[in-house]
C-alpha cells in the first residue's frame, strides 16, 4: 500500500504530469491522423469514433507516467545509496579531527562548513560561524586559492585578539575542502613586539645560534660580528645551559659602537629560544663614575625601599626624610615613589624642605631591580610662580581678562566701540552725614562689606564692574558675549534687584541706616584703558552719562531706568511709569521703576 501511495504521488507531480501530457496530444494526434484521417476529411467522425480516439490519447499518457515514475524512483535509490556512502565516508572521516587538540574545520566548494571539532569552538565564535552557515566569501576564495598551491599554503586570519593559520587541504572526490587551524597569536605576539621595541633585543636558539635581532641591536650585532643564523661567541653562547636550568639569569654588559648596554636573558620554551633584552646603560655608568661631581641631587632605592646611593647634594633631602644610605625610606615616602611609577599622567614628586623645594623626577631601572631619584631645586621657580599669580590677580582686579590679555600680549593702546552696553550706577544716599557718625576705620569697613556683596553679585551675573567713585558704584554689560544667550540688558536688570535686596539684609543684620540709588540705561559707548600709572579701564559716551542722571535724579530704595531700557525689558520684568522728569543736561524724558521679574529666572 505505501508503495502503490509513492507511486500515485510521483505521478501527480508537476513535471510528470506535463511530460504525459505532451506525449499523449503529440503520439495520440499522429495515430488518430493516421487511423481516422479519412474520416475526418471525409465523411467525418462518429459517435462509435469517440472511445477509441480516447483510448488513443490515454495509452500514450499512461505510459509517459509509469516510464517518469519508475524512471525517478531509480534515480532517487541511485542517489540515496551515493549519499549513504558519502555519510559513511564523511563520518570516518570526522572520528580523527574531534580528537585534534587544533581546530579542524571542514568545507564545502561554495563555502559552507559543514563539519568542525570541538577545539574550532573558539574560532568559530570569534569569525560568528557554526556548522551549517558559510564563511565570509573573501576568506573562502583565499582559502581555495591556497589549497590548490604545491604545497598548500597556509592563510593567516586574525579573530578578536586571536591569531590563527589554516592550511586548506582540498578532497576533490568528496568536493570538499578540510582546513587545518593553528593558533598561532603567541607567536604574531613574539615576532611583533621586538621590532618596535627602542632597545636592543636579539633572539638567541637553544643551539647557541643568533636567530633575530632588532633594528635597535644593531651596533651590538656589528660589534660581535654576526648576522642572524650565525653561532654567537662563546661568552654568550656558553651561558645558555645556566639559563635554561634557571641559574646565572642576572644582566650582564656588553659594548657596542662605544656604549654600554645590560642584557638580561629570559628564556622562552614555549618556542625554544631565548630572548636578550638590552637596555643602553652609558649614561648610568658616566653618572656611577662621576656621582658626587652633579650638583643635583641624585638617589637611588631598591626595589624593596631600601636607600642604596646618594650623592652629597642629596643631603637636605636625606636630612629631612631622616634617612642614610642602607635604610629603609619612610613607608609614606616610598608609597609615593611606587604611585609615581605607576602614574600615567606624571612620575615627578615634591618636596619641601626648610622652606626649599625639590622635584625628584622617579626612573625606574626594572632591569637592575632599582629606582633612580634625580632631584632639582625648584624654590626660585615656585616663588617666580607665586608671584606671576599674585600679579595676574591684582591685574584682573583692575581690568577685565580679555583687555588683561591684550596688553600682555603687547597691545599699547585699546580702545573698542560698542554699538550697545548696558550702564548701571549705584549711589549710596545720605552717605556724607553718614560718614560723619563713622570713625575713618568703620566708614572704610561698611562700603567695603557693602561693595563686596555688590562685586559677588556682578560675578554672578557674569558682569564687568567698571570702577567706585567714592560712594558710587559702576557696572557694565555687553562688553562680553552674552553667556547662555541671555541678554546683558536682563543680567544687569536682575543684577539691580538682587542689589536691593542685599542692602535691605544688611540693615537688618548690622542695623545701619544705609539706603542706595539706582539708575540704568543703554546705548552705544567707547571703552579703552587710559594712563599709563595707576591706570585703569574706562568706558565714555552718552549712555554713560544718562545712566549716571538716571541714578542722581532717583528715588532712594528704588531702581530708575530710561524708556529704551523699559522697552527692552517690558514683557520679563514689572515696571511702574514714574512718567515725564527734567533731566539735568538732557531735558524732559520719561523714566519707569524696575519693581520685579515676571517669572523666576
Amino acid at each position: 500500500m505505501v508503495d502503490i501511495r509513492s507511486w500515485l504521488y510521483q505521478s501527480t507531480r508537476p513535471a510528470v504530469v506535463q511530460r504525459a501530457l505532451l506525449t499523449s496530444l503529440v503520439v495520440g494526434s499522429i495515430l488518430v491522423l493516421i487511423n481516422r484521417g479519412g474520416a475526418l476529411i471525409g465523411t467525418g467522425l462518429t459517435t462509435g469514433d469517440l472511445v477509441p480516439i480516447g483510448l488513443t490519447y490515454a495509452v500514450p499518457y499512461l505510459v509517459s507516467t509509469v516510464s517518469s515514475v519508475a524512471a525517478g524512483r531509480s534515480q532517487t535509490r541511485t542517489l540515496e545509496a551515493e549519499h549513504e556512502a558519502s555519510d559513511r565516508t564523511i563520518e570516518s572521516l570526522s572520528r580523527v579531527p574531534g580528537q585534534n587538540p587544533n581546530p579542524v574545520l571542514r568545507m564545502t566548494r561554495a563555502g559552507r562548513l559543514v563539519y568542525a571539532n570541538e577545539s574550532s569552538a573558539p574560532l568559530r565564535a570569534a569569525l560568528g560561524i557554526e556548522v551549517g552557515s558559510d564563511l565570509p566569501a573573501d576568506l573562502v576564495a583565499e582559502l581555495l586559492e591556497a589549497a590548490t598551491q604545491t604545497p598548500p599554503r597556509a592563510v593567516e586570519r586574525s579573530a578578536g585578539i586571536r591569531t590563527f593559520s589554516w592550511l586548506p587541504i582540498d578532497v576533490p572526490e568528496l568536493d570538499l575542502v578540510n582546513l587545518y587551524g593553528t593558533d598561532i597569536t603567541a607567536e604574531k605576539v613574539v615576532e611583533r613586539f621586538p621590532g618596535r621595541n627602542p632597545n636592543p633585543v636579539m633572539r638567541m636558539s637553544y643551539d647557541g645560534r643568533l636567530i633575530y635581532a632588532n633594528e635597535a641591536s644593531e651596533p651590538l650585532v656589528r660589534t660581535l660580528g654576526v648576522e642572524p643564523g650565525d653561532p654567537l661567541p662563546a661568552e654568550i653562547a656558553d651561558r645558555r645551559h645556566d639559563w635554561l636550568a634557571g641559574r646565572g639569569q642576572e644582566p650582564f654588559e656588553l659594548q657596542g659602537d662605544g656604549r654600554w648596554y645590560a642584557i638580561v636573558p629570559v628564556p622562552v620554551p614555549e618556542f625554544e629560544f631565548i630572548n636578550l633584552y638590552g637596555t643602553d646603560v652609558t649614561a648610568r655608568k658616566a653618572v656611577d663614575r662621576f656621582p658626587d661631581r652633579n650638583p643635583n641631587p641624585v638617589l637611588r632605592v631598591s626595589r624593596g625601599g631600601i636607600l642604596t646611593y646618594a650623592n652629597p647634594a642629596s643631603e637636605p633631602i636625606r636630612r629631612a626624610l631622616e634617612v642614610e644610605v642602607g635604610a629603609p625610606l619612610p613607608t609614606a615616602f616610598f608609597g609615593r615613589v611606587e604611585a609615581a611609577m605607576g602614574s600615567e599622567s606624571s612620575d615627578i614628586l615634591e618636596v619641601s624642605i626648610d622652606e626649599r623645594v625639590f622635584e625628584l623626577l622617579v626612573v625606574s631601572l626594572y632591569e637592575f631591580e632599582s629606582i633612580n631619584l634625580y632631584g632639582t631645586e625648584v624654590t626660585a621657580a615656585r616663588e617666580v610662580a607665586a608671584a606671576n599669580r599674585e600679579n595676574e590677580r591684582l591685574l584682573l582686579n583692575i581690568l577685565p581678562p580679555s583687555i588683561a590679555d591684550r596688553l600682555r600680549h603687547g597691545e599699547e593702546v585699546i580702545a573698542d566701540r560698542f554699538d550697545e552696553m548696558t550702564v548701571l550706577f549705584v549711589d549710596c544716599v545720605g552717605f556724607t552725614e553718614l560718614s560723619s557718625h563713622l570713625t575713618p576705620t568703620a566708614l572704610v569697613e561698611l562700603l567695603n562689606d557693602v561693595f563686596s556683596l555688590f562685586d559677588r553679585l556682578v560675578d554672578r551675573y557674569e558682569l564687568e564692574k567698571i570702577k567706585t567713585i567714592g560712594d558710587a558704584y559702576m557696572v557694565v554689560g555687553g562688553l562680553t558675549p552674552d553667556p547662555d544667550g541671555r541678554s546683558h540688558v536682563a543680567r544687569v536688570a536682575d543684577l539691580a534687584l538682587d542689589m536691593l535686596d542685599e542692602v535691605q539684609s544688611y540693615r537688618t543684620r548690622t542695623g545701619t541706616r544705609l539706603e542706595v540709588r539706582i539708575g540704568a540705561h543703554l546705548g552705544p559707548t567707547v571703552a579703552g584703558v587710559i594712563g599709563l600709572k595707576k591706570f585703569i579701564y574706562d568706558v565714555w559716551g552718552d549712555a554713560v552719562n544718562t545712566a549716571s542722571r538716571m541714578e542722581s535724579h532717583g528715588v532712594s530704595g528704588r531702581i530708575q531706568v530710561s524708556a529704551p531700557m523699559y522697552e527692552r525689558l517690558a514683557k520679563t520684568f514689572e515696571f511702574e511709569p514714574r512718567g515725564v522728569v527734567e533731566i539735568k543736561g538732557k531735558g524732559p524724558m520719561e523714566t519707569y521703576f524696575l519693581t520685579g521679574r515676571n517669572g523666576p529666572l
